[in-house]
């Protein structure tokens, strides 16, 4: 499959689960991939499964609850491989299984930081990466 020859893609939280599904799929089509996560270790595990399918991958450690990292994350993206046509903002993490009035309050500012700021944070770095003609954001 090729249909996504030349494209450039990110994927946020990258380094499991369907994270790690999408990066390999995007690869399988043909895209250039950014493993980006906080999470070395695993990010790093699947540049190298995607490497050894005949891929092209690259790891970002990134925390998107940081600004910084996440303009660093795109500007090295588009630095290595020319632009950005992609964008699958997936990092994020769950609430434990009680109910709400159980959540810690510390534990919730942590899932609104990653789930919405660090969409947000994405955003602002990857729509004018994409200012090149166009591109696909997947939030989730």
């Amino acid at each position: 499959m090729e249909g996504l020859t030349d494209s450039v893609a990110i994927v946020t939280g990258g380094s499991s689960g369907i994270e790690e599904a999408t990066a390999e799929r995007l690869a399988e089509e043909g895209a250039a991939v950014v493993v980006a996560d906080v999470n070395e270790s695993k990010g790093r595990a699947v540049v190298e499964s995607v490497e050894a399918d005949g891929g092209d991958a690259a790891f970002a450690r990134v925390d998107v609850t940081s600004a910084d990292e996440t303009e660093r994350m795109v500007a090295e993206t588009v630095d290595r491989f020319g632009g950005l046509d992609v964008a699958v903002n997936n990092a994020g993490i769950i609430t434990p299984m009680v109910s709400l009035d159980e959540v810690e309050d510390e534990h919730w500012e942590r899932i609104l930081d990653i789930n919405l700021t660090g969409v947000r944070n994405c955003m602002r770095q990857e729509l004018p990466a994409m200012e090149h003609g166009g591109g696909s954001i997947v939030n989730t």
